[in-house]
């Protein structure tokens, strides 16, 4: 239970929802089989098979949604569909049209679909009722929305916003290059990106390498800026850092997960004490970071 991409929202001011109230909401709309005809089926899954869709540990809430998806290649379709119409064409002597060449491609569709493949993923979700985040594990902005999506549905009316800081990761990421100093409680790592602000948008990408020295100052000083940055915060949790603010390659050292192991004995307590863990350091985490980067933006 270690998460690896973060996206940070903020739960609305004055949000009082019960562990029971989220748990019947997520209970009403769980995932269910991928149907003969469905392309794809969403819903909550449980974290643990314990028969609970909120998982709980010290306060922090853990979510999981379960995605099926029927693997059916367009490739595929389209092969098929292309080997039907060259038979229509050498069997009626004529060419097939666009539209008819469509209904070929849907026709297969309907036909392959209830034989495909089903295949199934979850994405991950911390809530931290006590300090207001709500962390998604997700790797692209795709997974992020899709998850919002559907947890939109399920808590009608939610509203969530993207965590925001008086300075811009950019900014600060630049300044701290620049300088050769980063915010108290970080370290800076050796994976870094510069790009052009220009339209060009051409980009210099350094990994695994010393970033002191004349030749980053000089491409900075030259208008570039750090659209990306490798950090570590406490020696304990190492991280890339975004200019959209989100947290990616989330590394937890190996003192953490040392203390983790140590601390249990079976595979249900190694699940809680990775999630306990897990969310404290990230609470304080995600504290510091929003200092460093000139504390929270209120909305308007």
């Amino acid at each position: 239970m270690w998460f690896r991409s973060l996206r940070i929202y903020r739960l609305p001011a004055g949000w009082d929802m019960t562990l029971d109230t989220l748990e019947a909401a997520l209970a009403r709309h769980p995932l269910a089989r991928c149907g003969s005809m469905d392309m794809f089926s969403r819903g909550w899954v449980y974290p643990r098979q314990e028969g609970a869709f909120v998982h709980t540990v010290n306060r922090q809430w853990l979510l999981a949604l379960g995605v099926e998806q029927k693997l059916l290649p367009t490739t595929v379709v389209r092969q098929e569909a292309q080997e039907r119409a060259a038979k229509i064409e050498a069997e009626q002597d004529r060419k097939v049209g666009r539209k008819e060449l469509r209904d070929l491609r849907e026709r297969v569709t309907e036909e392959l679909l209830p034989r495909a493949f089903t295949r199934r993923r979850t994405t991950w979700c911390w809530i931290d009722p006590v300090n207001g985040w709500l962390i998604i594990d997700a790797g692209s902005d795709a997974r992020a929305d899709e998850f919002l999506e559907v947890l939109q549905q399920t808590l009608e009316g939610i509203a969530l916003r993207p965590l925001q800081t008086q300075v811009s990761p950019t900014t600060a990421m630049t300044d701290w290059i620049a300088a050769g100093d980063p915010p108290a409680g970080f370290t800076i790592d050796r994976d870094l990106e510069l790009r052009s602000a220009s339209e060009g948008q051409s980009a210099i990408r350094y990994v695994h390498h010393a970033l002191e020295g004349d030749e980053i100052r000089a491409h900075i000083a030259a208008g570039k800026i750090a659209a990306k940055l490798g950090l570590t915060w406490n020696d304990k949790v190492s991280f890339v850092l975004s200019e959209k603010l989100q947290i990616k390659r989330l590394a937890f050292l190996d003192i953490l997960k040392e203390e983790a192991e140590q601390s249990a004995e079976t595979a249900d307590e190694q699940f809680d004490v990775d999630f306990a863990l897990m969310s404290g350091e990230l609470a304080r985490l995600l504290a510091d970071l929003t200092t460093a980067l000139g504390g929270e933006l209120k909305p308007a």
